[in-house]
This record gives structure tokens, C-alpha cells and sequence, in this order.
């Protein structure tokens, strides 16, 4: 019988040989070896392919073909996975530390529905920018994520058996959409924060690229969840954050 890793990490990746050795190497140096490491490509036709395998662990599996974007690729990711938890690590993110995925796994042993952490942005020089405006509660639960996307996807580990597929009608939020029904499953209780920063996110991300059309997706997904009441209230005080971290920043 084939061991079941106790992790399953997928990166997708697309034409992505300037961004994917960061991701490759922050894998390779983290101190545990209970994961596998998946690379789903679009079928690339630069030398991303070169770079995964050169870099890759042991464990590293690759699918290479065409895809229908990056919510279909993820899904792959997710057919693929053979491990009780999944999380995310694009190209061009990063664990923090080698000492990361340790804090993961030690936590996953705990047999928790959900563990999650915080991130910091990155540059393509891997500087760090900022922290993420938002930051892990120290409880997580399905109404949490009302008020916006507490959480990064990238530091969000999720047991697989909880794991819906992704919403491909979204075409930029659906990673928003995809972490709320992970909370909606999920017990009282049975969220774990590792109250540390588990991710180097790259502000280069097709989010960032589209930041209107993603907001005015991740409206309609938090009235699908919340109501429209809650969310149009919500969403007065994110407008009202916004403009307070802008005064902030230009004092």
C-alpha cells in the first residue's frame, strides 16, 4: 500500500520560469518530508518544466497540458492530490522559513479541519513590502470571512476531504469563494492558527492585475453567502479602511 503523505502541495504555474525558482527552493528547505509537491502546468512553453524538476523534491509529481485557467488548473491540482491536507503555493510564493511547513505538519497531526497563518508581500526581489492589511483572527470561523478575506489563500491549509472544487464560472475570486464553503464544512473549534507568518506572497498575481473586476466578483460571492444587507454594510467599512490606511500612508 502506497503511503498517503500527510500534505499535499500544489503549485500552478504557466510560462513562469521567472517566478517559479523562489517557490521551488522554499519547498526544498523546509525540515519535514511528510508532503508531496505538485506542479500543474499549462503546458508552458518556456523553461518552467526544466526549472520544477531541477529544483523539485522527491516527491514532486508534474502535469503539464493545457488548462481552461487557473481555477481549472487548481481543480487538477486538487484531482491529483493524494495527501489528507492541501495548500496552495503558487509560483512565485513562498514558505516563509524552512521551519514553515514543520509548524504545519505538527499541527496537522492534531487531525484540525483547518490550520492558517499570516503573510507578508513580496516583491520580485523577494524584499518584503508590507504585511497584508488584514491579519489571521485568532478564531476562524464561516463568518469570519464577512469581513473580507481574513486569511490568504496561500496560508490556508485545508483537509482535503473538506475541499469542494473551484467555482470556474469565478474567474477572479473564486480562491474567496472556495475558502468560505472550506469554512462553511468545517467544525466549531477546529481551526488552528499557527499565529505565524507562514507565506512570502508575490504582488504579481492575476488578482492584483484585475483588482476591480476581482472586487466586484467577491461582492457578488459575499451576497451569495452573507446576504446583500451584511454585505453592502460591510463593504461601507471596507471602503472606510481604505481610505483610513491611505491617510495613514501619506502622513
Amino acid at each position: 500500500m502506497t503511503h498517503q503523505p500527510l500534505i499535499s502541495i500544489i503549485t500552478i504555474t504557466f510560462n513562469a520560469s521567472r517566478q517559479l525558482e523562489p517557490t521551488m527552493k522554499s519547498v526544498a528547505t523546509q525540515k519535514c518530508n511528510d508532503f508531496e509537491h505538485l506542479i500543474i502546468d499549462g503546458a508552458s512553453r518556456d523553461n518552467t518544466l526544466e526549472i520544477a524538476r531541477r529544483l523539485g523534491t522527491e516527491s514532486l509529481r508534474i502535469l503539464s497540458e493545457p488548462d481552461n485557467g487557473l481555477y481549472d488548473a487548481m481543480n487538477k491540482g486538487l484531482r491529483m492530490a493524494k495527501g489528507k491536507y492541501v495548500i496552495f503555493l503558487n509560483a512565485g510564493d513562498a514558505f516563509h522559513s524552512p521551519e514553515t511547513l514543520p509548524k504545519y505538519e505538527a499541527a496537522a497531526k492534531k487531525n484540525p479541519d483547518i490550520i492558517y497563518a499570516d503573510t507578508v508581500i513580496v516583491d520580485e526581489n523577494r524584499s518584503i513590502i508590507a504585511p497584508r492589511h488584514l491579519s489571521a483572527p485568532d478564531i476562524l470561523s464561516f463568518r469570519s470571512f464577512a469581513s473580507g478575506m481574513l486569511v490568504c489563500h496561500q496560508a490556508f491549509m485545508v483537509r482535503k476531504d473538506l475541499a469542494p472544487l473551484y467555482d470556474t464560472s469565478y474567474r477572479f475570486s473564486a480562491d474567496y469563494d472556495w475558502t468560505v464553503k472550506c469554512l462553511h464544512k468545517s467544525r466549531p473549534g477546529r481551526c488552528i492558527n499557527l499565529k505565524t507568518v507562514a507565506i512570502d506572497y508575490l504582488s504579481d498575481g492575476l488578482t492584483d492585475k484585475n483588482k476591480i473586476k476581482s472586487l466586484i466578483e467577491r461582492f457578488r460571492i459575499m451576497r451569495v453567502h452573507y446576504g446583500l444587507a451584511p454585505t453592502v454594510a460591510n463593504h461601507i467599512s471596507f471602503i472606510g479602511r481604505a481610505i483610513g490606511r491611505r491617510l495613514h500612508k501619506h502622513r
